[in-house]
């Protein structure tokens, strides 16, 4: 009768674990609970096979069996947790993709340095220039915070010295004048934002103001949202609802 060497129940356990990655694995992706029931009979059949041929010199004790038992029922296990996790991974994409959908139509600033200034003309003839919101967010207090708006050309149009401001989101707008006070010209604008802590940048981050178009599906299982001219931002850039 052929024999099989059981002096390294290790190396058995191993080589079966080997043997069925690939089945474990696919479980894993299809979140199918059938996979680690066939993993675990496969486990067990090998088991038997193995004490059925076993060296009668040299069998397995209690002790190396529910070794190898503990083993498969712990990759058994993290199979079936992987097809939990996949569940839940699925009922929060839904949940984000409600989450988006009441966003549809409103305004929000996302990471960005645009700027828009157009002019508007009222039925009596009167003309109104206006800029869009903008802002920045802070990741942490700062004693000096400067911003400059820049036209077209990168000319530095407007300044503000905005002083010492905690961490956070700071929403702003702009009036559309340049420093010396004259309305500037219709067109797209950008800011910079530079903020210190004693000396120390603290690497300020710029937002634009964008409205939400749309809501689309991604891949990645989280939405997107469409703000316009083709640009999509994920639902996680929203610093800020205006």
């Amino acid at each position: 009768m052929a024999t099989i060497n059981t002096s390294n129940t290790g190396n058995f356990t191993q080589t079966f674990l080997d043997s069925v990655n690939g089945t474990a694995s696919n479980s894993s992706s299809s979140a199918s609970s059938g996979g680690a029931g066939d993993l675990q009979n496969s486990f067990l059949k090998l088991l038997v096979a193995q004490m059925n041929n076993q060296d009668p010199l040299n069998p397995m004790d209690n002790s190396q069996v529910t070794s190898q038992l503990a083993q498969i029922s712990t990759v058994s296990g993290i199979t079936q947790l992987n097809t939990t996790l996949s569940s839940v991974t699925s009922q929060l994409n839904s949940t984000q993709s409600l989450q988006a959908a009441a966003l549809v139509g409103k305004g929000v600033l996302v990471p960005g340095n645009g700027i828009g200034v157009g002019t508007q003309t009222a039925t009596d003839g009167t003309k109104t220039t206006t800029a869009t919101p903008f802002g920045f967010e802070l990741p942490a207090g700062a004693d000096k915070v400067t911003i400059e708006i820049k036209d077209s050309t990168g000319k530095v149009v407007r300044t503000v010295n905005a002083g010492a401001l905690d961490a956070g989101v700071q929403a702003l707008t702009w009036d559309a004048k340049d420093d010396a006070g004259a309305t500037v010209a219709d067109g797209k604008y950008t800011i910079s934002v530079s903020a210190t802590a004693n000396g120390t940048s603290v690497n300020p981050t710029a937002l634009s103001y964008a409205q939400v178009q749309s809501v689309v599906a991604s891949t990645t299982g989280s939405p997107l949202l469409n703000v316009g001219t083709g640009t999509n931002v994920k639902l996680g850039d929203v610093r800020e609802i205006l």
